[in-house]
Parts: C-alpha cells; sequence; structure tokens
C-alpha cells in the first residue's frame, strides 16, 4: 500500500466522521428546540485591562489562598451577564478565611463608581483594627489614585495578579462559576432588573445557607459564627484565669 493510499482512506474516514458528527448535532439542536431547552453557553470572561493606568501592584498573594481569620484576606474581581438585551456588571469583595461575599455592587457598566461603591461597603464592614489584603487582577479599576488611596488611608495592603493570570485569582473565579452555573446559564431573564435580584438573591443564599465540605457542611456565614465564638470563649477563658487571684490559705 503506497502512501497516497493511506491518506487517502484516512480522508474518506475522516469526512465521514464530520458528517456523522454535523448530522448528530443538528439532530440534538432540533430536538432541543422542540423541548425549549437552551445549551449553557458560557460568556466570555469581562476583560477589565485597558492598558497602562498607573503602576500595579506587587503580587503579595502569591495564590495563598488559606486565611487563618476572617478579614485577613479579601479578593476582588468584576464579572459580566448578559438579560433583556442589556448588560449587568457584578463587583464582589470575598474573604478568602470562609468564602464569604463580605460586599458586593451591581451596575449596568463598569464604572469606577461600581468598584468605589463596593469597596466602600466592604470598608464599612470592617471592625477597629482589621486590615486584609485586598488582592484583584490588574484592571484599571483597581489602579486608579482614588481606589488606591481608599486602600492606603484605611491600611489595606493592596496585591494584584500577574497580568493576564485568572490562576492567581482563582477562588474568586470560582465563585463566579458556582453563581453562573446555579443561577443564571440555562435561565431566561427578561430584563436586567430581574436578573440583578436574581444575583442578590443568590450571594444572600452562598452566604447564609449554601455549605461547603471545606467548612465542615457549614455555610459561610455559619463558619464564621462559629469560629468567632470559638474566639469568645477563649479570650473569656484567658481574662478569667488572669485575673484570678489566689486566696491566703
Amino acid at each position: 500500500m503506497n502512501t497516497g493510499d493511506v491518506m487517502g482512506t484516512g480522508g474518506s474516514i475522516v469526512s465521514f466522521r464530520k458528517e456523522v458528527l454535523s448530522s448528530v448535532g443538528k439532530t440534538v439542536r432540533k430536538l432541543m428546540q422542540q423541548l425549549g431547552l437552551k445549551s449553557p453557553v458560557r460568556l466570555k470572561k469581562y476583560r477589565s485591562y485597558r492598558g497602562n493606568m498607573g503602576l500595579a501592584a506587587e503580587n503579595i498573594l502569591q495564590r495563598q489562598f488559606k486565611a487563618e481569620a476572617p478579614c485577613e484576606k479579601w479578593v476582588t474581581d468584576i464579572t459580566e451577564f448578559r438579560a433583556g438585551g442589556q448588560k449587568l456588571y457584578l463587583s464582589p469583595i470575598l474573604d478568602l478565611f470562609n468564602g464569604e461575599i463580605v460586599a458586593w455592587e451591581t451596575a449596568c457598566r463598569p464604572t469606577e463608581e461600581l468598584v468605589k461603591r463596593m469597596l466602600n461597603k466592604g470598608l464599612e464592614s470592617l471592625a477597629e483594627g482589621e486590615k486584609p489584603l485586598l488582592h484583584s487582577d490588574q484592571g484599571w479599576h483597581y489602579r486608579i489614585k482614588s481606589y488606591q488611596s481608599a486602600l492606603a488611608d484605611r491600611g489595606l495592603v493592596q496585591s494584584m495578579s500577574r497580568k493576564g493570570n485568572c490562576l492567581d485569582n482563582a477562588v474568586m473565579e470560582n465563585f463566579f462559576g458556582h453563581l453562573k452555573e446555579e443561577m443564571y446559564y440555562r435561565r431566561d431573564y427578561r430584563s436586567v432588573e430581574e436578573l440583578e435580584n436574581a444575583v442578590n438573591e443568590y450571594i444572600t443564599y452562598w452566604n447564609q445557607k449554601r455549605i461547603k465540605l471545606s467548612l465542615g457542611g457549614l455555610s459561610p456565614v455559619e463558619y464564621r459564627t462559629e469560629y468567632q465564638k470559638a474566639r469568645l470563649t477563649e479570650t473569656v477563658q484567658v481574662l478569667g484565669f488572669s485575673s484570678f487571684t489566689p486566696h491566703p490559705a
């Protein structure tokens, strides 16, 4: 058998496979249309990088996604949705201690004001002395003076992913994946208002009710509450023993 025969046979097989796959694909699409089903097409990730917008912060987080206490390490990003011919953007802050969304904002445009409102909510949630590291990508929202000044004024340390490296912010990306799989894909939202309400409801559910095996079967809020109770108990015990003075025999 010569080389031409081999190439000819291989070409015929490839051609046959393409025809079969094409036929199957058309049949599946037709059945899905008849049943009113939609394919869960993933949206292209929102890209916030717009060239040089000032100095990028060092990647201090270095993919060390484990935190020993609440408000020790935060991550943030922006993701995009579509509904009713319009876009909706979500800007959240996630606490790496328990995966809780400590602050979030939505808007129809990915503006500076969107991130500013989110950041203000996050800062307002901090107790005295809490100064978490806040990690993001190198998007322009996080490189403008007002954002960086707000962090510096409160003593927060800024960290940024390497350019174009989404794995440096993998936990935030993972949250967006769960969010869209569980409340967005395969659903037909008629307006951005309806979608916005659904996003807000989901985040509340995520924080308060959605259990995680990594948290011992607790929700993020439950896990944080248990941690705070344990810390309070330890503090009371320490204060109790330290203030105890034995009476003379």
